[in-house]
């Protein structure tokens, strides 16, 4: 069978496995089987599998499969876990309608782990000379605990990578940069009173309020230069004819590369009043990625999108780990898409899927 094929019977082996994020729908099954299942095809291929748990959460396991041989190493990067499947029908059920297959995980990134695996794997029997090693995780979706649990142990197994390859969904497309967020929290205290008398008091949400349309005002300039700033979540207020004493309120920040997502607790304090009392915390945080001008990574990049027919081009609204692999190596994204994803009709493209895979084995051969 030629190695296209064998990625899209793979990709129906992967969706069929349950590896819903138990992080973002409470008692779903993991990544565990999932993780299983890929060990024991790729150590039965002659591959190092080092299963590795996630910090606090030692049921949330990550592969590192290491190709046997020598040469420097290229690390191909892909999340196991998917979002939750209310609403679907047959979610782990591959369904195949012409060249797409619809399943949940199909897109997002089954399709592009597929891709991974299969070329990994053919590589590691063919005179690369590149070693491949596959970095298979878990909990994208939620808090990157199994990135950050995968890289954590790389040193340990004398993994030093040159490139990172990492296949999540772009349409073939070479991403170029991806927007890293901040998420605060801030918490207003006023002072309660009955609500007929509301000079006695001080209100915490009509602070609040103020600092919703001071957002809204800065959001403008933001949005200019490619970021976004927003009021996600508010609440305030216990009964009525309460003068409300606490308010909160969550805000977040899309920052483009070169910009600080720690900044985000300074910018949301600058837009508050000295008279409130109030605080900001920064809840979390990524930063954002930009793919180097030059170097292993802008090289394999401009060979794939040669190679593929695609656009070096693709700027990522979301967030993707390539930040936390970029510090360990230069990164690239690319990968097969379909639509749908986090939607109830997932589907990816099965020809994108074969093209990506002949092309990592055509071009690190």
């Amino acid at each position: 069978m030629s190695p296209d094929h064998e990625a899209v019977e793979l990709l129906t082996q992967l969706v069929g496995i349950d590896s819903v994020n138990p992080g973002l729908v409470p008692g779903a099954a993991g990544e565990s089987e999932i993780v299983n299942f890929l060990a024991t095809r790729l150590d039965a291929q002659g591959f190092g599998i080092h299963i590795v748990p996630s910090s606090g959460a030692p049921d949330r396991p990550s592969l590192i499969a290491i190709a046997p041989g020598a040469g420097p190493m290229v690390v191909f990067n892909g999340h196991l876990d998917t979002v939750g499947v209310k609403g679907m029908d047959n979610p782990f059920t591959a369904r195949i309608e012409g060249d797409k297959l619809f399943a949940r995980g199909a897109a997002d990134m089954k399709g592009g782990v597929a891709a991974l695996v299969v070329a990994a794997e053919h590589l590691a029997r063919s005179d690369s000379a590149y070693r491949p090693v596959l970095a298979l995780v878990a909990d994208e979706e939620d808090a990157s605990l199994g990135s950050e649990a995968v890289i954590a142990a790389l040193p340990g197994l004398g993994v030093k990578p040159e490139l990172c390859v990492i296949a999540e969904p772009t349409s073939l497309d070479l991403a170029v940069s991806l927007r890293g967020f901040a998420v605060v929290r801030a918490r207003f205290v006023g002072r309660a009173s009955h609500s007929s008398q509301p000079e006695l008091g001080i209100n915490a949400v009509t602070q609040l309020g103020h600092l919703l349309t001071a957002v809204e005002n800065r959001a403008q300039e933001i949005g200019a230069t490619g970021g976004d700033l927003m009021v996600t979540m508010v609440r305030g207020g216990e009964s009525p004819f309460v003068i409300p004493d606490e308010a909160e309120c969550i805000i977040e920040l899309r920052t483009v590369p070169g910009e600080r997502a720690d900044q985000a607790v300074e910018l949301v304090r600058s837009l508050g009043d000295v008279s409130w009392n109030w605080n900001c915390e920064l809840v979390a945080s990524r930063e954002a990625w930009q793919l180097q001008g030059q170097g292993p990574a802008a090289d394999l990049a401009n060979a794939l999108a040669q190679d593929l027919g695609t656009q070096l081009d693709f700027v990522a609204p979301y967030w993707m780990e390539a930040t936390l692999w970029e510090e360990v190596c230069p990164t690239l994204i690319c990968g097969p898409t379909g639509g749908g994803l986090h939607a109830i009709d997932e589907w990816v493209d099965l020809g994108q899927v074969r093209s990506l895979t002949l092309a990592l084995i055509k071009l690190l051969a």
